[in-house]
């Protein structure tokens, strides 16, 4: 069964940061690159940042420089640093496996999310 439980979110004016933390169920961890997704209200979810099992990133070109994923294989457990929050950046954020840059989200298992709201 797959569980992922994401948590850190909240309220924060432009320019401040956030840490998201995602922990997931060692079956959907282990063997998998593991990413961070985010969907606006009236938007498509959209990937926003990647972690291979090695630790090699990618970036959505809109987070690039601002924002920062790791993992920490021995916690299953995926991070994502947020600095220099914009209001743009307002959205629920989720955790997954890798499965692709818009996924539809029916498709696959999801957690609840974490709301991360960027006041201006």
């Amino acid at each position: 069964q797959v569980q992922l439980v994401e948590s850190g979110g909240g309220l924060v004016q432009a320019g401040g940061s956030l840490r998201l933390s995602c922990a997931a169920s060692g079956s959907i961890f282990r063997s998998n690159t593991m990413a961070w997704y985010r969907q606006a209200p009236g938007k498509q979810r959209e990937l926003v940042a990647s972690v291979t099992i090695i630790g090699s990133t990618n970036y959505a070109d809109f987070v690039k420089g601002r924002f920062t994923i790791s993992r920490d294989n021995a916690k299953n457990t995926v991070y994502l640093q947020m600095n220099s929050l914009k209001p743009e950046d307002t959205a629920v954020y989720y955790c997954n496996q890798f499965v692709g840059t818009k996924p539809t989200p029916s498709r696959y298992s999801w957690g609840q999310g974490t709301q991360v709201t960027v006041s201006s």
